[in-house]
């Protein structure tokens, strides 16, 4: 089994890409299946123009970026989404990139660590609704990381009890 672990924030200055390559690291040692850090900022998605509905372009797409993130995303069976709550919702961005694709969704087991200043719960939350769309299986342990106790001037900083938090996730993702 092949796992995504795809980092949604696009921002300058965003914390993502240290959360993704936690997971990354505790989840090669935990094993089970084979895992990829993907960064949505090197697919630099536009903004869903496409006069063809995703589910009937047959994994062809208009845009060259958005050809090169449905071949990325197809290569998986399962995702763990990195998440950033923004305004109590779900990153435009990566709610845009989601939407540009289809049929590379379908059908596939996700889980969910989301961060920002309610720990990214309410992003986690839309998110089940959104996948839910594409018959996504959503296993129920999130990892829920608080902006104001997790992340320090130095970078990331998780509390001790995440690693358990993570690893029952990738007990669940990989069984």
């Amino acid at each position: 089994m092949r796992v995504g672990i795809v980092v949604g924030s696009i921002r300058e200055g965003r914390v993502g890409e240290q959360v993704g390559q936690w997971i990354l690291e505790q989840a090669q040692a935990h094993g089970g299946a084979d895992f990829e850090l993907v960064d949505l900022k090197k697919f630099n998605v536009p903004l869903f123009t496409s006069e063809t509905h995703p589910a009937m372009a047959n994994r062809n797409y208009d845009d060259p970026a958005v050809q090169s993130w449905s071949d990325k995303i197809n290569e998986f069976d399962a995702f763990i989404f990195v998440t950033a709550e923004y305004k109590h919702g779900v990153p435009g961005a990566f709610k845009n990139a989601f939407d540009s694709i289809a049929p590379e969704w379908m059908n596939k087991r996700i889980a969910f660590v989301g961060y920002g200043a309610a720990n990214g719960t309410r992003a986690i939350e839309q998110w089940r609704g959104i996948v839910a769309n594409m018959n996504m299986w959503d296993i129920r342990s999130t990892v829920e990381l608080s902006l104001f106790t997790e992340f320090n001037e130095t970078g990331f900083a998780p509390d001790a009890r995440r690693n358990d938090d993570l690893k029952a996730l990738l007990d669940q993702l990989v069984a």
